[in-house]
């Protein structure tokens, strides 16, 4: 699926309040989880331990930390949408995060991307998304993120 480009920021205003793109299906790797462990220090039994997981968890594997699934959505975008040129896009923040679903090791996630606003900031201008991770066979999104991002021209 090719990248949905929008060539100007007028083109793109014209889709506030409204979804802008779904994204292709990535895999979600148990190696991933566990480097994310790794760098973050989360080394609880229900991401690492396949064995307890699958004995004890509700889940019936390890799941991915929220906050991975949270941290794919930069790559998810940046793979699904082409905005108009700027010499720098920066992460501004989050207004609002939920992790409303289990991402079971192995399983495929995608971003759904709405515009939720777009204002101008000294030397650029700031983009309000919704990102809705979903994950392949489940009926709830993982994730449901209000990002915020900046681009300077």
């Amino acid at each position: 699926m090719p990248k949905i480009a929008f060539q100007t920021i007028d083109e793109l205003r014209q889709k506030i309040g409204q979804e802008v793109a779904l994204g292709e299906w990535i895999p979600v790797t148990q190696e991933q989880i566990n480097l994310f462990a790794e760098a973050t220090g989360d080394f609880q039994w229900i991401h690492l331990d396949k064995e307890r997981a699958a004995a004890e968890s509700p889940y019936g594997t390890t799941i991915a930390h929220g906050f991975l699934t949270l941290a794919l959505i930069p790559r998810l975008m940046a793979d699904t949408l082409q905005l108009p040129p700027a010499k720098m896009t920066v992460n501004y923040g989050l207004n609002r995060v939920r992790f409303a679903a289990p991402v079971p090791s192995g399983k495929r996630v995608r971003p759904r991307i709405s515009l939720l606003g777009i204002e101008e900031v000294t030397g650029g201008l700031q983009f309000n998304w919704k990102v809705q991770i979903e994950v392949e066979g489940s009926e709830k999104p993982a994730c449901i993120a209000e990002t915020l991002s900046r681009q300077y021209v």
